[in-house]
């Protein structure tokens, strides 16, 4: 609740010099009696009516306030938004190759992939994001969605033995990647389009290159981020052996010139990750770069709320005028 006209709530200081009076000098206007003993009253009861003498007193400072508070313009107001949110469309691209399982990023290349992705689908409640995966080949691990639930659970379903077992070819065909994704972009009505596409590699497969895919993307409109992720060098891999896994150093070979002229044609940006740290910092400013328009229109209604302490103050006055005139009356 608020006042419109605060500075009469300043009245309410009067009641202070009238308690003062009340106190100070009210006994001695009351009318006396002269008697030559007192001892007859002195042990006789109290009369409820002496007890009830300052309620009349009392009255008239609650119709005072009353009054004050009406005065002061009470008042109460609902208050409500609509909001309409404008997301983007998000296609995510994972290399799962078998040099995915690397270990320079831990605990592997994949599983930190996947860690960092699945935070960043958290952070975005109000975005379509899809997910693509690709070694020798490529193909749609879950189209665009704003479930999230289910494309998190698609997500942690994602593996490398899928090319280890034969299921696809094994490679990286970065152009094929980036074309998949693409496709599922090629429809949408959203105003913002983006593909962010993480390899660990150059593109060794594949019947489209990966500039070819960059200048559809560029021709639809959509953005690309493009991720180099693993050290320099060397990582250790895990090498299966008989009874057990032996760790050997393969080379790591990101082609950063197909990946920065990727997001160069598609105004987008390249990253360099080479621990999951670096990696997670690289979403998160992805995430800052890619924002979802929130359009908020407030409304607001005032009501005057000054009713019920106008009824209050009537019925105090009706009620020690009432008391005036029959239990405290006075004789002239």
């Amino acid at each position: 609740m608020e006042f419109a006209n605060k500075e009469y709530l300043l009245l309410l200081l009067l009641i202070i010099p009238y308690l003062i009076w009340y106190v100070l000098y009210r006994k001695k206007t009351e009318p006396t009696m002269r008697m030559s003993d007192t001892f007859v009253f002195r042990y006789a009861p109290r009369s409820w009516k002496v007890a009830l003498m300052p309620l009349s007193m009392l009255l008239r400072i609650l119709v005072f306030t009353m009054v004050v508070l009406v005065l002061a313009r009470p008042q109460t107001h609902d208050s409500w938004a609509s909001k309409t949110v404008e997301g983007i469309d998000i296609m995510l691209s994972m290399d799962v190759s078998t040099s995915m399982l690397a270990e320079d990023l831990r605990p592997n290349r994949i599983e930190a992939a996947k860690q960092v992705a699945a935070e960043f689908i958290i952070g975005r409640p109000n975005d379509n994001i899809g997910l693509t995966i690709f070694a020798g080949e490529a193909f749609t691990q879950c189209p665009m969605t704003t479930d999230h639930a289910s494309l998190l659970n698609m997500l942690q379903n994602v593996r490398t033995d899928i090319a280890a077992r034969g299921l696809i070819e094994d490679g990286t065909a970065i152009g094929m990647g980036l074309a998949n994704a693409v496709s599922r972009l090629k429809e949408s009505k959203a105003k913002s389009k983006v593909v962010i596409l993480l390899t660990d590699g150059s593109n060794n497969r594949g019947d489209i290159s990966p500039m070819t895919a960059a200048e559809i993307a560029k021709s639809l409109g959509i953005r690309v981020y493009t991720i180099g992720v693993g050290t320099n060098k060397v990582a250790p891999y895990p090498m299966p052996v008989a009874g057990g896994v032996q760790y050997v150093n393969i080379p790591v070979e990101i082609d950063t010139k197909t990946l920065s002229e990727i997001a160069s044609v598609t105004e987008g940006d390249f990253y360099r990750a080479t621990n999951t740290k670096e990696l997670r910092q690289i979403y998160n400013e992805i995430d800052k770069l890619e924002k979802s328009k929130l359009n908020v229109k407030k409304f607001s209604k005032r009501y005057e709320a000054y009713q019920p302490f106008a009824i209050i103050a009537i019925l105090a006055l009706l009620l020690e005028l009432l008391l005036r005139i029959t239990i405290f009356r006075r004789i002239p």
